[in-house]
Formats: structure tokens, sequence, C-alpha cells
């Protein structure tokens, strides 16, 4: 059986270059990329990296987790709450001070991640709509629905968990 005969029939086919977010596996799939990643408040820098992680799961796009040493010294304020994932285990979040203004609770790390997660043991993610993300010069767009921070390029395809009508998903 191929990867498009388990996609679910609603699901976009992709095309040349693309992949669909019904083929990542679950439970999720750490994949090395080292295309060039930017996050940006305004003109500030807040981390450039190559040696980013991508999260794979089913029904989301990639999840990209930065490296703690290629984000700017200084710019991450430590934020309240936690949440707990199944696969990396217990979230602490993380809001982004730069260019003389806090954006709050955009970002979230795993400190102690689940076995088969250490790759973002020293990382952190960041939601893409508060930010400007990029991935090789692409501007990213968010995954819908506020809770999921999955970045969305013209190299996947959905629809995506977070989507009007996803939630039983």
């Amino acid at each position: 059986m191929d990867k498009a005969d388990r996609r679910p029939s609603f699901a976009i086919a992709p095309g040349p270059g693309q992949e669909s977010v019904w083929d990542y596996p679950r439970p999720p799939r750490v994949a090395v990329d080292g295309r060039e990643v930017l996050v940006r408040v305004g003109e500030v820098l807040v981390a450039r990296t190559r040696r980013a992680v991508r999260i794979l799961e089913t029904a989301s796009p990639p999840t990209f987790y930065l490296p703690l040493d290629d984000i700017t010294p200084g710019v991450l304020v430590a934020a309240p709450g936690s949440s707990y994932c199944e696969w990396k285990g217990r979230a602490r979040y993380w809001s982004v001070r730069a260019g003389g203004r806090t954006v709050e609770k955009v970002g979230w790390s795993y400190p102690d991640p689940l076995p088969g997660f250490e790759a973002i043991a020293r990382s952190v993610a960041f939601y893409a709509g508060p930010l400007e993300c990029f991935v090789d010069d692409e501007r990213v767009r968010p995954q819908p629905g506020g809770f999921y921070g999955g970045w969305i390029t013209d190299e996947v395809v959905g629809p995506f968990k977070g989507e009007p009508g996803t939630l039983g998903w």
C-alpha cells in the first residue's frame, strides 16, 4: 500500500516537490532540516539557523524547533504556564522581547523531552502568526486554530488540523 492509499479522501494530493501532511506518521517523526530558518520581530532578528529540527505529525504542518544557540541572546523571556504532549512531554512557554516590545507566549520548548525527541531538548519552536518566520526566504503562514504551532509553506498540503471542521481529528 503506498502513501496515497492511506490518505483520507479529503486530503489534497501533493504536487511535485510537495508533501502531504497526511503522509506524516503518528507518532511524529523527527527530521533535521538544513535550510535557512529566520524569525524576526519587525527588523529585529530573533533567530537564524541552518540546524532546525522539524517535527512531522499526521494532519499538521511541520513544527520547526530552532537551537537555543542560534537564538539571539536576551530575547527569550520565560512565560507562565505549561502543557503536555503525549509524544514530547512537558512544554514550557516563552515570550520574545525585541525591538522595544514584548510578544507574549509566542514560543515553547521541551527542556526534558520524552525518549525519541531528545533532538529538541535545547531548542525552541515559535508561533508564526505573531512573528515573521521564514524558511529559505519563504514567509511562513501559521497553522490555523491558534493552539498548534505548525508552519505552512508552499511545500505542504492539507487540509490541516486546526481548520474549521477538524475538531475531531
